[in-house]
């Protein structure tokens, strides 16, 4: 054999080195060197020989590397690697000259994929900006990966706000084969999801919600089309409208009444709050959709919450869906694969269930029934299946349990951390109601205008979705910008409800902000639009924002609450954590003191 990397083998795949392509990797090499800045170090070892290489640790399961040669006889060592990271490589068999070949792995088999895919690009690069001249501004970006490097470093928000700061309000990334347009001003934002609005009104594609959802069977991430259109009339008009969000206010009143006797039972102890959040509102939206609390809700809840954790995540075949072949090494579709299974066969057990006319606790008719009445009726024009049901049922679940349940949490976090604001709201409270009157506080809510800043305010520091996702279903242009066609669109709405351009202190957390202005979350003022904008706004908001001034109101007025001994209003954590919505990374721990208002 000829010295050098003479193989590389992955399952059927084997990819020969060729004489006078030794450094096939020379490019990207040359790319990181110059880009990342000797950020990260790995350890070459080969033989008692120790080099040092600069390497890009991408999120799982990608990586590129550069590769040094041996100044002695140029044979290229790549023998085993110490990476900070265990994540980094795969299982790869190595040949050198006349030596027996060379074995390591790690938890990925994914590197030598990744090789393949970089011979074919060199062979063949599908590049967007060859075709649209007029693209908006870029960062600089390496061969075949593109501007993926820029998003490591932080959650996807975060990172990308940064890459919006440096380069303008619109953006442009080719993220492996994907064209992606972000979006961070609300000019822009208007253009995308109002004068663009049908142009842009389709969903990026993902192999994680293709599998988890049937095949875009749902509403929220199915293409725009007319079968769409149908889908989000009937989750409108027949579940989500204003007269049945009001005719779910006994199962509200119910549960808001379970935490708070749940609360009182532990006054005066340290309790995890956020806990106690989630597991009310997960009762609510359970016995809403279903009848009742599921015995297998805490199940149904951790697949959903795993399932759109990997679609959140990075996946290989998503960003080079040409290359079918990744397909079938797919790091996440086994996963995903036996995460449906197991999702497919609790959400059957409850549609057979309300077919056989199981009752539920909740006497009226509960969202599954109202899909199987129209699925039965015979009057839709685009017939709906057992798979559209189940998938909008785990639509509906997935974004009412953790997108109400966050709100109220970050409200609490930072209402206990603003003491001033606290008073506020909490006097507001108990001075609207009596002690008999707060038991059926929802007709009342409307007394509440403080506390209606209070959560506007929430919702502008902490999108429960802080990225909205469009793709392009035509060419179009954004601020005299090409957009090209399948483009992935982002709208950054976590960085314009910070921008210092339209908000002063951006950073602090002062509800009045919103006083005697008339800046509201129903997508008409781009500058926050925490639910959407166009034909792709929530179509849940009355019912979601039912779901945070009921619990909010009760919280505030049962009890004083107050941070465990030794902590400080400094030391609440405000660090973000990816869930089914951006959610508290740590819990919110607090000593809750029953109110008494006959004292």
């Amino acid at each position: 054999m000829a010295s050098g990397i003479t193989g590389i083998q992955y399952g059927s795949i084997e990819i020969l080195h060729q004489p006078g392509r030794r450094n096939f990797l020379s490019d990207i090499s040359s790319s990181i060197q110059n880009q990342l800045k000797k950020k990260y170090q790995y350890e070459l070892t080969n033989h008692n020989k120790q080099l040092k290489y600069r390497g890009l640790c991408l999120s799982r399961p990608m990586a590129a590397a550069e590769v040094l040669d041996d100044q002695e006889d140029n044979t290229t060592l790549m023998t085993s690697v110490k990476a900070h990271d265990s994540n980094f490589l795969g299982a790869i068999s190595f040949s050198f000259g006349n030596q027996a070949p060379f074995k390591f792995t790690t938890s990925l088999l994914i590197f030598s994929s990744f090789m393949f895919l970089l011979v074919k690009s060199s062979e063949k690069t599908k590049v967007p900006a060859r075709k649209y001249e007029n693209l908006p501004p870029s960062p600089p970006k390496l061969p075949l990966i593109g501007h993926l490097h820029h998003l490591l470093g932080g959650l996807p928000h975060h990172t990308l706000a940064r890459v919006t700061e440096k380069f303008g309000p619109v953006v442009h990334l080719q993220i492996g084969e994907i064209s992606t347009v972000v979006i961070s001003s609300p000019e822009a934002a208007k253009e995308v999801l109002k004068v663009r609005d049908t142009a842009c009104a389709n969903r990026p594609q993902s192999i994680s919600i293709e599998i988890m959802l049937y095949n875009y069977a749902d509403f929220v991430f199915a293409p725009y089309d007319e079968f769409w259109r149908q889908m989000r009339k009937i989750c409108i008009m027949e579940m989500l409208s204003a007269r049945n969000v009001k005719s779910y206010g006994s199962i509200r009143q119910d549960e808001v009444l379970h935490l708070i006797k749940s609360l009182q039972s532990a006054s005066g102890r340290a309790i995890n709050l956020s806990e106690k959040i989630f597991a009310t509102t997960s009762s609510i939206v359970c016995r809403v959709a279903f009848g009742k609390v599921l015995r297998d809700r805490d199940t149904l809840i951790d697949l959903m919450k795993k399932g759109i954790s990997l679609a959140a995540g990075f996946e290989l075949v998503d960003v080079f869906p040409s290359f079918k072949m990744l397909h079938a090494v797919s790091w996440n579709r086994n996963k995903l694969l036996k995460m449906h299974k197991e999702l497919d066969a609790i959400l059957d057990t409850i549609v057979e269930g309300h077919k056989l006319k199981e009752n539920g606790e909740y006497g009226g008719e509960d969202i599954v029934d109202v899909l199987l009445r129209m699925k039965e009726s015979g009057e839709l024009k685009f017939p709906i299946t057992n798979e559209n049901i189940k998938a909008v049922i785990f639509d509906v679940f997935a974004a009412a349990t953790d997108t109400s349940s966050s709100t109220v949490d970050w409200a609490m976090a930072e209402l206990v951390k603003n003491p001033n604001a606290y008073a506020k709201a909490q006097a507001e409270v108990r001075q609207a109601f009596t002690r008999e009157e707060i038991v059926d506080a929802e007709r009342h809510l409307h007394k509440l205008n403080y506390l209606k800043l209070v959560i506007k305010e929430t919702l502008r520091l902490h999108p429960p979705v802080p990225l909205l996702p469009r793709a392009s279903r035509e060419e179009c242009e954004v601020n005299g910008y090409s957009i090209p066609l399948n483009s992935k669109v982002l709208v950054n709405i976590w960085s314009m409800g910070r921008d210092p351009k339209y908000w002063d202190e951006p950073e602090s957390f002062r509800p009045e902000r919103f006083e005697n202005n008339n800046i509201e979350f129903f997508g008409n003022n781009f500058e926050y639009i925490p639910f959407g904008s166009g034909k792709r706004i929530c179509p849940g908001i009355s019912f979601g924002m039912a779901n945070v001034e009921l619990p909010l109101a009760h919280l505030l007025y049962h009890f004083d609450w107050k941070l465990p001994e030794g902590m400080t209003t400094a030391d609440v954590d405000l660090t973000e954590a990816y869930g089914l919505a951006v959610i508290r990374k740590n819990a919110l721990v607090v000593e809750p003191t029953s109110y008494n208002p006959s004292t």
